[in-house]
């Protein structure tokens, strides 16, 4: 991290995970152990509990994120919320382009694109996520990979709306396999984002743009990995659902 430049960002994705009554119970949990973060703290329940957090976590130093939108204001696309109705409940931020969102539903870059230009015209921060397969990783071809996904997801966003895009590397073999990239390719790949936006809005923007790493990160290792200079926080999975090791992630980020 270098906090010189740009916030560390400790971000909790809960995917499809907790009811009402335990969104609440798990945030009275964590409330205590993370006021006083200096870093920026966001916890992404599902859309049923958005209510729920927003209401729970109102005047508190943690925001509020979902975890997907559509890229339409309105109309028929029956299951999906659309970017201004997060931002009218309060909602401050959208994880897009998440590792299962690509996998799962068919989630394509041009779509990644979309949703978020969607989500800054309403008025949302972005946390948008990159990251390679195993055997993209094998075949070394890493760099191209997250330059691709990277330079087309932030097509027509302009260097001001920049200043509200979170970018979260997330190897896709490492997305709740237990596997972690070692902080050396976690820096590595961060570091290879940075180049890209650097190449796309110049150094100073890309030295004030936060990059997360979302692969695995935990009480453990959290440390070692928000050790590396390009390394500005987590995107982080199971352990956010635990509020001391999601405590212990943010006092890392902290220090």
């Amino acid at each position: 991290m270098n906090k010189a430049l740009r916030p560390a960002v400790i971000a909790g994705n809960w995917k499809m995970n907790k009811t009402r009554p335990e969104t609440k119970a798990l945030l009275n949990e964590l409330l205590p152990l993370v006021k006083d973060a200096t870093c920026q703290v966001i916890v992404c329940p599902p859309f049923t509990c958005l209510e729920t957090a927003v209401s729970a976590l109102a005047g508190t130093n943690i925001k509020v994120g979902a975890q997907n939108c559509h890229w339409a204001d309105n109309g028929a696309f029956t299951g999906e919320v659309s970017a201004g109705m997060l931002f009218e409940m309060g909602v401050s931020h959208v994880i897009i382009g998440h590792s299962e969102r690509r996998q799962y539903f068919g989630e394509t870059d041009e779509t990644v694109n979309k949703r978020v230009r969607a989500a800054l015209d309403a008025g949302l921060g972005v946390i948008l996520c990159v990251g390679e397969t195993l055997s993209q990783r094998e075949c070394e071809i890493t760099g191209d990979i997250l330059a691709l996904q990277t330079k087309i997801a932030l097509m027509g966003v302009t260097g001001k709306e920049l200043g509200r895009i979170v970018i979260a590397y997330e190897p896709v073999w490492a997305i709740g396999t237990g596997r972690t990239a070692t902080a050396e390719q976690a820096d590595e790949a961060c570091g290879g984002i940075r180049g890209v936006v650097a190449g796309l809005y110049g150094d100073s923007a890309a030295g004030g743009l936060a990059i997360q790493y979302g692969g695995s990160m935990n009480a453990a290792n959290a440390s070692e990995l928000l050790g590396r200079p390009h390394v500005d926080g987590g995107l982080i999975g199971g352990a956010s659902l635990k509020p001391a090791d999601f405590a212990a992630i943010v006092a890392a980020a902290c220090q």
